[in-house]
């Protein structure tokens, strides 16, 4: 008989008033869950992609990374509130709960753009949350993961759509 997976849950969102756009992952990866904070794993791309679109040096500490994220008007969370998942990749994942999107926007109306930080978080945004975005933007990006290979320059050329979004604004 087959073990069952770990039951993992995200973080609270990084969120204020301010922010115009909102980043979802799918859930974060086990080095992310073991330093409490998104996309902690050091190949993960997000960190070195954010701080070069707003010409940033890398954060480090976690208050960094919020303030970065926050003084540029981006949100950070997870299209999953939880599911069962064995390792960190997200085909492993199975009996899904998906966050209050509903309460969020509500929460936080000037958000007017969702990324998805990859395709298994677009189709779980697609297919569970769609009713609460309303009108709002809705764009996949390619994953940051060191698992996507893809180069940073590609990945970041891609990600250039984020700053674009904030234009204006």
């Amino acid at each position: 008989m087959e073990a069952l997976s770990p039951r993992v849950r995200c973080f609270e969102p990084v969120i204020d008033k301010e922010s115009r756009v909102l980043i979802l992952g799918s859930m974060p990866s086990i080095k992310s869950l073991e330093a409490h904070f998104y996309y902690a794993h050091p190949r993960n791309a997000f960190w070195p992609i954010l701080a070069s679109l707003f010409g940033a040096p890398v954060p480090q500490s976690v208050q960094e990374k919020i303030a970065l994220a926050l003084r540029n008007r981006v949100a950070l969370w997870d299209v999953l509130r939880a599911c069962d998942r064995k390792g960190s990749g997200d085909a492993a994942i199975r009996r899904v709960e998906i966050n209050d999107f509903q309460a969020l926007f509500e929460a936080y109306p000037a958000i007017h753009t969702v990324f998805l930080n990859g395709k298994t978080a677009h189709r779980l945004f697609v297919r569970n949350c769609l009713k609460a975005a309303g009108a709002r933007r809705i764009e996949v990006l390619p994953s940051t993961s060191p698992a996507h290979a893809v180069s940073f320059e590609k990945k970041l050329a891609a990600w250039k759509t984020v700053k674009d979004a904030l234009q204006g604004d």
